[in-house]
């Protein structure tokens, strides 16, 4: 199970990542610098950094399910 504070919620469309909203900034709908084949190798166990184009702001994918990418920093409370 994936911790809540560590989890950020994404989703697929058309071939692209989103975030609903950037963690840092508070943007909508962030289109991550992400493929969804990279969501899948974190689902394998292989790492991934994840800069948010909006902000700058830098995590580090750990893991992911269907729904969450399970970073190394706290994004939510």
């Amino acid at each position: 199970m994936i911790p809540f504070e560590r989890s950020l919620p994404y989703d697929l469309v058309m071939g692209d990542v989103y975030v609903p909203e950037c963690p840092f900034c508070k943007k909508d709908q962030v289109l991550l610098l992400i493929k969804p084949e990279d969501v899948l190798l974190a689902r394998e166990g292989k790492k991934k950094l994840l800069v948010f184009p909006c902000c700058g702001n830098k995590v580090v994918v750990l893991d992911s399910d269907n729904d969450y990418l399970l970073t190394d920093t706290i994004v939510r409370r």
